[in-house]
């Protein structure tokens, strides 16, 4: 597909006082629908019920409808991909044996999942609530797009909520003003088709509400670990309230040291109960980064969740099963086909996959190495971490990787660079218009259950597009980095 003919005359060209007044339409129907943040605390404002609307693209941004299709079509088969992974315990040894050397945080989560797998877990219903995440990638010649996965998240995927809500943002703005067309001369229409449903302001709560079901006890709640101070709360409070209203499940909010302080465990399945009231589903919002654990406690609240009977969302096999050594290790020859036999299966994954390296003291890793030392312009450096910000992009590479120990090393994997082909749009934030050159990340969220060889759901739970400036390299909302967008099919 040609990007010269795909991207042009985009966004609608509209004067300053009608891009104004489609501000205020978007701004005012975010904040009555709950598209909203909690602004940074400061010290005026710390005690004070305050909220902004999330940050947001003010038009839908164009994406490759067949592109779109594929990552609808992938999802089911990466929900299948975590569970065979989190399922094999020889591969999770092979592989955390070593990384859990290099790095204390996935050491730590490692220990928890091997102690708990000694005792013998009580609980066999497994959640899934995934998230896949793609860029565009353009080809040296610039004529051709192709989706490359960045990252397959198995923890804490957030705005499944507000993304849900941007969607309807963005469609009624298309049926309110029409700014997107006859006000917009020389751009192309959008129509109600090019905007896709999105069914993920309600999904996490279906699959919460599967697993709760299954778990047996009609009397008992959902907990949601959740960070201190989160900015993002109403992201989750969505789920909260989409779980009682439409499955009439109670949902708690937990940190990991309060679930320690208030939590126990009864009785020889070791179901654990907060205060008088029995958990059936434990999901994770926290929990992901070395900065939720700041003391023992917090660790002591995790090993707690881990060996009790309540749904985890995810485990610790899970949550392992999406570190970026797995990711890696999945893309070499004939590993996918390890976890998925059917042909068909892995071949149509392989087609999402880009290079990816390891950094270890293996002879591909020390070629790797060389590789990044070399030629740094064309790579990125992650390490086990969710959330943005970790990542080493291109020039800073050589600086980092020549102050590193092989061993060190193995704490990284290296991934080919996506160079994603630029487009117009115009981001709002703080009320403010913000235009320029912005490229768009495409997630797709996975509802997955199971017990055993039993699948009870694998399915597709809507999908986020996150849109950041061109000259930023990482991706996150809530890092601060993008703002919550919406695809335009093309």
């Amino acid at each position: 597909m040609s990007t010269t003919s795909t991207f042009l005359n985009y966004p609608p060209n509209l004067p300053d006082a009608k891009l104004d007044e489609l501000k205020g339409h978007a701004v005012d129907w975010a904040i009555a629908h709950g598209l909203v943040v909690r602004p940074p605390a400061t010290t005026t404002n710390a005690d004070a019920p305050l909220v902004t609307h999330a940050p947001i693209a003010l038009f839908p941004s164009p994406f490759p409808r067949n592109s779109y299709e594929l990552a609808i079509q992938y999802q089911p088969l990466f929900n299948k991909l975590v569970d065979a992974v989190a399922r094999d315990e020889n591969f999770l040894k092979e592989v955390m044996d070593s990384l859990s050397q290099v790095d204390d945080f996935v050491g730590k989560l490692y220990d928890i999942y091997k102690e708990v797998k000694q005792e013998d877990v009580v609980q066999r219903i497994r959640l899934g609530l995934h998230r896949s995440d793609y860029l565009l990638h353009q080809s040296p010649d610039g004529d051709q797009l192709k989706m490359q996965q960045v990252e397959l998240n198995t923890i804490a995927s957030s705005f499944s909520s507000l993304s849900g809500l941007v969607s309807d943002l963005h469609k009624y703005l298309l049926a309110r003003t029409d700014f997107f067309n006859k006000h917009a001369p020389g751009s192309r229409d959008i129509t109600s088709e090019d905007l896709p449903n999105n069914l993920s302001l309600s999904s996490i709560a279906k699959g919460i509400a599967k697993a709760w079901v299954l778990y047996g006890n009609p009397k008992a709640v959902a907990v949601m670990v959740v960070q201190p101070g989160e900015r993002n709360a109403f992201d989750q409070r969505w789920i909260e309230y989409k779980l009682f209203d439409q499955y009439g499940v109670p949902l708690l909010r937990k940190s990991l040291a309060e679930i320690l302080e208030q939590g126990r465990l009864e009785g020889p399945q070791r179901k654990l109960f907060i205060g008088e009231n029995e958990v059936a589903v434990t999901y994770f919002r926290a929990g992901y980064a070395p900065t939720d654990y700041p003391t023992d406690l917090e660790w002591q609240g995790r090993l707690l969740i881990e060996r009790s009977f309540s749904i985890k969302c995810p485990d610790a096999a899970y949550h392992l099963a999406g570190t970026k050594k797995i990711q890696q290790i999945l893309a070499m020859p004939g590993m996918l086909e390890r976890f998925l036999p059917s042909k068909s299966e892995s071949d149509l994954l392989r087609q999402c996959f880009t290079g990816l390296y390891p950094l270890d003291d293996s002879e591909a890793g020390h070629q790797a190495a060389q590789m990044a030392m070399t030629k740094p312009d064309g790579f990125v450096m992650k390490p086990q971490r969710e959330g943005g910000g970790n990542n080493i992009y291109s020039s800073d590479i050589p600086k980092h990787l020549a102050k590193m120990s092989v061993n060190e090393r193995n704490g990284y994997i290296l991934m080919d660079l996506i160079r994603s082909p630029p487009l117009q749009n115009i981001m709002v934030r703080n009320g403010q218009l913000i235009k320029g050159d912005v490229v768009s990340e495409l997630g797709v969220y996975g509802l997955w259950v199971s017990e055993g060889d039993v699948v009870h759901m694998n399915e597709c739970g809507g999908h986020l597009l996150r849109t950041k400036a061109a000259t930023s390299n990482e991706g996150g909302v809530a890092a601060g980095f993008a703002v919550l967008d919406s695809p335009f099919l093309i």
